[in-house]
């Protein structure tokens, strides 16, 4: 790996990428689904999944020192489009002010899961 880029978290052991990386000012979170904090599958309605999702990527940015506040775009995939209303409204409490870019697509995980999200945060080194 580039020395540049280190990666964030603990690695899954059956999986070949890191939660996430972080490159220079940037950090790249890897797709998340809806887990608790020792990492177990949270199977929910949409609006559960969405926040143990968002919560799952506030811990991967809590480990690179960041936050949600550092988030400047998210890919968010549904299992379901017809949801989308109800994960956007829990996804507005995340973000109020709406402040970052984000694309929503219908997309099937290969995992169950009704959403996924990924993220890139801009969080500057200490200089």
């Amino acid at each position: 790996m580039n020395d540049a880029i280190q990666p964030i978290g603990k690695k899954n052991p059956n999986l070949p990428f890191h939660p996430a990386v972080r490159a220079g000012d940037y950090i790249f979170v890897s797709g998340q689904v809806a887990k608790d904090e020792s990492g177990n599958m949270c199977v929910g309605n949409i609006e559960e999944e969405t926040r143990w999702c968002l919560e799952t990527v506030r811990r991967v940015l809590k480990d690179a020192g960041a936050d949600l506040s550092d988030v400047v775009r998210m890919t968010v995939y549904l299992e379901d489009a017809r949801d989308f209303g109800r994960y956007n409204r829990v996804f507005a409490e995340y973000f109020p002010n709406g402040g970052i870019a984000r694309t929503t697509v219908e997309a099937r995980a290969v995992i169950s899961c009704r959403i996924e999200i990924d993220a890139i945060a801009y969080k500057p080194l200490p200089r």
